[in-house]
């Protein structure tokens, strides 16, 4: 399972509280093999995360794929929504944006 925290720093303030520094996300590019589905009632990032990837905490690949940010995992029904196949070349992308920063 892949920590999308792992190479985020954490930094401390001036008065002593640690925090780890905002994640960036890769803008997630458009493939021929992705795949295309509407929402129903009931659906969620991490479920179809868990669907699709086989872990619930990369929720972020598809929320972010469909330009998602509202802070919750709830989506609408009815909404198209497109999950990128192509994980391990996100995950790659994630790390490699967030590792130099």
């Amino acid at each position: 399972m892949p920590n999308r925290y792992r190479n985020i720093p954490i930094v401390q303030s001036n008065n002593g509280i640690k925090y780890r520094k905002n994640s960036i996300y890769p803008e997630i590019q458009e493939d021929e093999n992705d795949i295309y589905l509407i929402t129903t009632y009931g659906d969620r990032y991490d479920i179809l995360a868990q669907q699709y990837y086989n872990d619930s905490q990369l929720w972020w690949i598809i929320a972010s794929a469909n330009n998602y940010y509202k802070g919750t995992l709830t989506i609408t029904p009815g909404v198209q929504l497109r999950v990128p196949t192509n994980k391990s070349r996100i995950l790659q992308n994630f790390e490699n944006v967030n590792k130099t920063r």
